[in-house]
């Protein structure tokens, strides 16, 4: 199930990444904190009165910029616009109304996408005055917020939410495993989607960035049903390349969000740069389970020791994702590529795998015995019970005295007692710590 699209546009310096930062907020304050994981802010996820949205903070809109990072910057807030199911066109109310922001306006008007007006800069009752004049712009109601404040933020949300379609269901049967392939450009994934189907059904191109949207795929293996979804590659933001790959990242955590399964590749020729760890963590914290897959792996020179110190540079690298399997294989040449799926339908049963609850209590009962919880200040956390509330990925809640108590090290500890008792190779798992009520 896709979510929906909400973008921040507006000319710069009107508090656009104020305002998403606000928005997301809560949501990044409960992301596990582990070592290795790096977000890029431009995008995130939210939720109000139940819906849950992606989000995406642009580039400030310079209509008459002539330089080359200008006309990147616009594209790039044009290509946001056209992935929104809904806009927050963001206005600065000490600054007043610009000829900016009426072009801007105009941009908007051109799209047809739902369009909630938010004058920024509202810090007090005082200034409510310097709204009025923003109703010329046609959006209807000005709501006036104050980012710096936290000021009319739930207001805004309200609005911006009842505009948003409802999430679309994906038509494909539950027995179908959805695989997403995601990576910096030129890794081959394309390639690998060709590989696989046996046929050229995606053009390949040596030039980076030549798959521009996520293609969905179908086709069946040994009885198994599939849905490849090819994505665009994912650029390192902050350095101007061709404009129509500057919102690709935008498609891949679409496909992301849509995959039961997502294949992480990494060119074996170039090694792993920082860029694929932004690409990977995409993957973990989104709850999906996933595979590195090193490509290109026959033109790497190597000896009997090369595959091997590969498999360390990775788990080394990524230190939050030590759950996921690697694959070498080279798309090209096939070498190796028959053991990918079954790999996939590995990773995807232990993804979706339910563990009963007392087997779950018997393990961690055991892991307590074996080293029991360090105490703080005198209180020692008791945990009381332990069960699973969801698949995909397996969320368990431990049930105990004093949520306070339980530290990250001692959380890491039960979740590698509950990995070595029941695997769940290839999937994250999500531990939530929740004080025991009387009625439980």
């Amino acid at each position: 199930m896709a979510r929906p699209v909400i973008a921040i546009v507006g000319r710069p310096n009107v508090g656009k990444s104020t305002i998403f930062n606000r928005v997301i907020g809560d949501r990044l304050a409960i992301v596990e904190d582990k070592p290795g994981v790096t977000r890029d802010r431009l995008y995130g996820s939210g939720e109000w009165n139940g819906k849950a949205f992606s989000i995406v903070d642009t580039g400030g809109i310079e209509i008459d910029g002539e330089d080359e990072i200008m006309k990147s910057v616009r594209m790039q807030a044009e290509l946001a616009i056209e992935e929104a199911d809904v806009i927050i066109f963001m206005v600065d109310a000490k600054a007043g109304l610009t000829h900016a922001d009426d072009e801007v306006a105009r941009m908007l008007f051109r799209s047809r996408k739902p369009v909630v007006l938010a004058v920024n800069k509202v810090d007090n009752f005082n200034r409510m005055d310097d709204v009025y004049e923003f109703y010329s712009l046609g959006f209807g109601d000005p709501i006036a917020i104050s980012g710096s404040h936290g000021l009319g933020i739930g207001d805004l949300l309200d609005t911006a939410v009842e505009k948003l379609p409802e999430p679309k269901q994906d038509d494909y049967d539950d027995d179908v495993i959805k695989v997403a392939l995601i990576g910096r450009p030129n890794v081959g994934k394309s390639s690998l989607v060709n590989a696989l189907l046996g046929e050229e059904r995606v053009i390949v191109s040596n030039m980076a960035g030549t798959t521009r949207d996520a293609i969905d795929t179908p086709f069946e293996r040994d009885g198994q049903r599939y849905v490849l979804i090819d994505t665009a590659g994912m650029r390192k933001r902050g350095k101007v390349y061709e404009t129509t790959e500057k919102y690709s990242v935008m498609r891949a955590l679409k496909a992301i969000e849509r995959a039961d399964v997502v294949l992480i590749l990494i060119n074996g020729e170039e090694g792993i740069i920082e860029q694929d760890k932004h690409i990977a963590g995409f993957a973990h914290e989104a709850g999906k389970a996933s595979i590195f897959v090193v490509n290109k792996w026959d033109v790497v020179e190597r000896d009997d020791k090369t595959m091997q110190q590969f498999m360390q540079s990775i788990r080394d690298h990524f230190l939050f994702m030590t759950y996921a399997p690697i694959a070498f294989l080279s798309a090209k040449t096939k070498q190796r590529l028959h053991k990918l799926l079954p790999i996939v339908n590995h990773v995807s049963e232990q993804h979706a795998l339910r563990i009963q609850t007392h087997l779950l209590n018997d393990v961690v009962a055991d892991a307590v015995a074996m080293n029991p919880p360090p105490s703080d200040k005198g209180k020692r956390l008791r945990i009381n019970y332990v069960t699973q509330v969801a698949v995909k990925p397996p969320t368990i809640v431990v049930f105990v005295n004093d949520p306070e108590l339980m530290h990250f090290s001692y959380q890491r500890y039960l979740e590698n007692k509950i990995r070595g008792a029941f695997n769940f190779e290839g999937t994250p798992i999500r531990i939530y710590t929740r004080k025991k009520s009387e009625e439980d």
